[in-house]
């Protein structure tokens, strides 16, 4: 069992944190007095354990939105040093300016060469200011999509990680294209005739993450949230009350179960008990092993074929069948 101190503990994690110290107290008492306390720590250990997956295995989606959203989840640079090797980072979008927020360049997975791109949030108020709290700007786009175009000149896989509360909305980022930056992704990722790989790793809102999220496979942790709009800005819209978020997560269906049985997304990726936050290298255990089953079967794909199949799967989102008064997705009816 992993025991660590976090700087935020939600509601619903409280106690499973409070027996964490106390199995922490009883572990430096037992140092202390020499006494032999070990049945009593294992006991307090499998009931800690059972707690974790019983409140994990049950959270609302407005305590996934939280969880996503958690300060100690991991974020992309953290998987990048956990699964690939011989990271270079890449600078500059070669039109304005080098943009934090978003980190791309080359490393290997496995041993081949590959391509990484990815939102990047900061640790503390100093880090947050320099990567702007995870939100792109059009230069994030335009540098993504140049590291992105290169590695596909040699045939590098790409592997593209979703982590943002959506893109910029300064004035200053419209002023240099900011709709424009996301859509020419859009378009140009779609004919990249290399296997690319999405991955949401914590918040995926808007444009923002789909300005790098399009692929030939989709996969998502189980506690990311990924929605054209934040519970919070719904909220304000449609009731003028952003304290009503809760009651919009629940209605937005923007969990990894409801966007898998909605076609969004084609796996779900499970994390280790209580989340990425409690165990980043477990995480990222499991994370690693899809990301090379993923490439090793996308690679065997003609490069024609992969494009033609990223546009059909694309193409196929938002179609919906209405019978006797109910609505389901192709995807719901398949299975059906």
């Amino acid at each position: 069992m992993l025991k660590k101190h976090f700087r935020i503990v939600f509601d619903f994690e409280k106690p499973v944190v409070e027996l964490e110290k106390k199995i922490i107290e009883m572990e430096e008492y037992a140092r202390e007095t020499g006494i032999n306390l070990n049945d009593d720590l294992k006991r307090l250990t499998r009931k800690a354990e059972a707690l974790r997956k019983e409140i994990y295995s049950k959270l609302t989606p407005w305590q996934r939105v939280q969880l996503a959203r958690h300060p100690d989840r991991p974020y992309t640079l953290d998987y990048v040093k956990r699964i690939f090797t011989d990271f270079v980072e890449l600078h500059g979008d070669r039109y304005y300016a080098d943009d934090p927020a978003i980190v791309a360049g080359m490393a290997k997975l496995n041993g081949q060469p590959v391509v990484i791109v990815g939102h990047q949030k900061g640790r503390d108020v100093k880090e947050n200011l320099y990567r702007n709290f995870g939100m792109p700007h059009p230069e994030g786009y335009r540098k993504a999509l140049r590291v992105m175009k290169l590695g596909a000149k040699f045939g590098m896989p790409i592997f593209s990680f979703l982590d943002t509360p959506g893109a910029y909305p300064g004035i200053g980022a419209e002023e240099r294209g900011q709709a424009e930056a996301i859509a020419r992704n859009l378009f140009e990722m779609s004919h990249l005739p290399v296997p690319i790989v999405i991955t949401v790793i914590g918040e995926g809102a808007s444009g923002g993450a789909l300005g790098i999220g399009v692929g030939d496979v989709i996969l998502m942790l189980e506690n990311c949230w990924y929605s054209v709009i934040s519970p919070e800005g719904c909220a304000a819209i449609l009731w003028r009350d952003n304290s009503k978020a809760p009651l919009a997560a629940e209605a937005m269906k923007l969990t990894a179960k409801d966007l898998y049985e909605m076609g969004v997304i084609d796996r779900i990726i499970k994390e280790p008990a209580g989340g990425a936050h409690w165990d980043p290298d477990g995480a990222a255990e499991i994370l690693k092993g899809e990301l090379i089953k993923e490439m090793e079967r996308l690679q065997k794909l003609d490069p024609r074929e992969l494009v033609n199949l990223r546009v059909e799967k694309f193409s196929k989102m938002g179609y919906w069948i209405e019978k006797n008064g109910k609505s389901t997705s192709k995807k719901e009816k398949k299975k059906k």
